[in-house]
């Protein structure tokens, strides 16, 4: 598998464990210091935002995949934009589809690659 079906790959992943609740997978996949920027602006710790989609607090029921782009790979690091229709309830919220685009980042640590950044903004 190259680099860059390395990162597409997790990025699916991701999506998959956030409706799954697949706790396990997250904290396997995600930087101990990995953030996540909400539409909000709002910088959520990976800790936090783990535990919220434990409690239900961010509930994400289905996740379907319109376009994965502008993949970057530059030695140990990479980037790509996936946009993705996500139906969720976000902090007490009714459940709703979000058109959602995430920019995430990517380093290559000891052959494995995580995901240390994202960022979530709508299309």
């Amino acid at each position: 598998m190259t680099d860059q079906e390395e990162v597409i790959r997790l990025y699916r992943l991701e999506n998959q464990a956030m409706v799954n609740k697949d706790i396990a997978i997250l904290n396997e996949i995600l930087a101990p210091t990995m953030q996540l920027q909400h539409m909000t602006g709002y910088v959520q710790p990976k800790l936090e935002w783990i535990d919220q989609i434990q409690n239900d607090e961010m509930k994400y029921y289905s996740s379907f995949e319109d376009n994965v782009k502008d993949i970057e790979v530059d030695g140990n690091k990479a980037s790509l934009i996936g946009q993705n229709q996500v139906k969720a309830s976000v902090w007490g919220s009714a459940i709703s589809m979000w058109r959602l685009q995430m920019k995430m980042y990517f380093v290559k640590s000891n052959g494995q690659w995580i995901i240390t950044n994202q960022i979530a903004s709508t299309y």
